[in-house]
C-alpha cells in the first residue's frame, strides 16, 4: 500500500509534545515529511537547542509511532534547530592572526580519513572528479567509501550507474550501495529521480549528518564526501560538524569560477581544514578528429590560483569526451577504462592527494594532461 504525506501527518497527531496535548502535527515544529517510492518516512522536529533533551523522547515516540504504520520501511527522524531572534548567533570566523577554533564533529569509527571535495559554485565537474578520484584511490589497493552529500541536486547515483534502495540492515542503519567496489551512499537513492528537494538548511543539515553517521560504512582508510556546491550554511555545518581530514577544491580555469574557488579555500581555512590540493578541471580540449587543442575555459588559472593561496596543485583534468559519455552511461572512466589516457590523469591526481594527506613527500608540481 503506497504511504502519503496525510497518512504520516495523521498519525504524528496522536504523539503530543506537552501537558496541554499539543500533537506534533498540530504544532509547527515539523518539517517536511518526505516519504519515498519504497514506504521510507524521513522528516525532523524543530526545537530550540536548549529543548533537545526534553524532546529526545518525543522523536524517539514518534519514530515508533510512524514505524509502527502498516507498510513503512523505515523511518529517519531527527531533532534540528534554526537560530530565531532570541537564540545567539553563529560562532564568528577568526579574526585575521587568530587561530581558528577546531573541528568538534566525532570521529567515524573505522574511517581513518575524511575528505571532502568541493568547489565554490556547481558547473565545474566536482562530483565527476569526486567519483573518479574515489575510483583512482580505490585502485591503489585503499579501502574507499563515497557520500553524495549534495542534497539539492545528487548525481553520484547517475554516476555509477546504481539504482534501487539500500537495505536497513538495523533501525536507523543503512547499507551503503556498491559501485565498482566503492562504497556509495547518496540522498539519491532514497528519493525517486525527479523528486524536487524543496527543504529549509535544517533538514538538509540533517540529511547529512544521518547519511554520515547511520551509514554502516565498515573499515575505511579514506571517505570521499561529495560536498554540494557553494560556501553557505550547508557547507559550513558539513565542515565544522564533521572530522575532515582536508579538502580538495575542483574549478575550471576561468577567473569567474576561480574567483568562488578562492572563497571555497577561504571557508575552509576559517573553519581549520586543510586544503589538500586545488584540481583544475576541463582545463584543454583536443580535438579527436584533427588532434588540434583549445583551451575553451582558458588553461592554467587554478595552477596560478593554488600557487598564489599557498596550496597544493593536484593536477588538470582535460574537457574530454570520452570522461562525459562514460559518465552520462555510468560507467566511470577509471573503472571500465583503467589503462586509458583519461583514467591515467585521475590516478596520478589520487596518488599525489593521498601523499599530500598521508603526510608524505608529495612535490607541488603536478602532472600534465596526458593525451595518447
Amino acid at each position: 500500500m503506497a504511504m502519503t504525506r496525510d497518512d504520516v501527518l495523521k498519525a504524528l497527531s496522536a504523539v503530543t509534545i506537552d501537558n496541554a496535548g499539543t500533537s506534533l502535527s498540530a504544532s509547527g515544529r515539523l518539517s517536511q515529511v518526505v516519504v519515498d517510492a519504497t514506504n521510507r518516512v524521513m522528516f525532523s522536529i524543530l526545537i530550540d537547542p536548549s529543548e533537545a533533551a526534553r524532546f529526545e523522547p518525543i522523536r524517539s515516540r514518534a519514530e515508533g509511532t510512524v514505524l509502527a504504520m502498516p507498510g513503512v520501511s523505515g523511518v529517519f527522524a531527527s531533532l534540528t534547530s534554526e537560530r530565531g531572534p532570541s537564540q545567539p548567533a553563529p560562532p564568528q570566523p577568526p579574526a585575521p592572526g587568530r587561530a581558528a577554533p577546531p573541528r568538534t564533529g566525532p570521529a567515524l569509527p573505522g574511517v581513518r580519513h575524511i575528505v571532502a571535495v568541493a568547489s565554490g559554485k556547481g558547473g565545474v565537474g566536482k562530483s565527476t572528479t569526486a567519483c573518479n578520484l574515489a575510483l583512482a584511490l580505490s585502485a591503489q589497493g585503499l579501502k574507499v567509501g563515497l557520500l553524495d552529500a549534495d542534497i539539492y541536486g545528487p548525481s553520484v547515483p547517475k554516476l555509477f550507474g546504481l539504482s534501487g534502495k539500500p537495505k536497513v540492515i538495523e533501525e536507523r542503519l543503512l547499507a551503503p550501495m556498491d559501485g565498482y567496489g566503492i562504497k556509495v551512499m547518496s540522498i539519491g537513492f532514497l528519493i525517486e529521480p525527479e523528486t524536487a528537494m524543496i527543504w529549509r538548511g535544517p533538514m538538509v543539515q540533517s540529511a547529512i549528518t544521518q547519511m554520515l553517521r547511520e551509514v554502516a560504512w565498515g573499515e575505511l582508510d579514506i571517505l570521499i564526501v561529495d560536498m554540494p556546491p557553494g560556501t553557505g550554511d550547508a557547507q559550513l555545518t558539513m565542515a565544522q560538524a564533521t572530522p575532515l581530514s582536508g579538502a580538495v577544491i575542483v574549478s575550471t580555469p576561468q577567473d569567474l569560477a576561480l574567483i568562488d574557488a578562492r572563497r571555497g579555500v577561504t571557508m575552509f581555512r576559517k573553519v581549520a581544514v586543510p586544503i589538500l590540493g586545488v584540481i583544475e578541471n576541463m582545463a584543454t580540449f583536443v580535438c579527436p578528429n584533427c588532434g588540434h587543442a583549445s583551451h575553451i575555459f582558458g588553461h592554467g588559472g587554478a595552477r596560478a590560483e593554488a600557487a598564489r593561496l599557498d596550496v597544493p596543485f593536484l593536477g588538470e583534468i582535460p574537457l574530454n569526451m570520452t570522461i562525459r559519455e562514460t559518465s552520462d552511461s555510468g560507467r566511470p572512466v577509471v573503472a571500465v577504462d583503467p589503462d586509458g589516457p583519461q583514467a591515467k590523469v585521475y590516478r596520478e591526481i589520487a596518488a599525489l592527494l593521498w601523499r599530500n594527506l598521508a603526510g608524505g613527500p608529495a612535490p607541488r608540481a603536478a602532472p600534465r594532461i596526458v593525451i595518447e
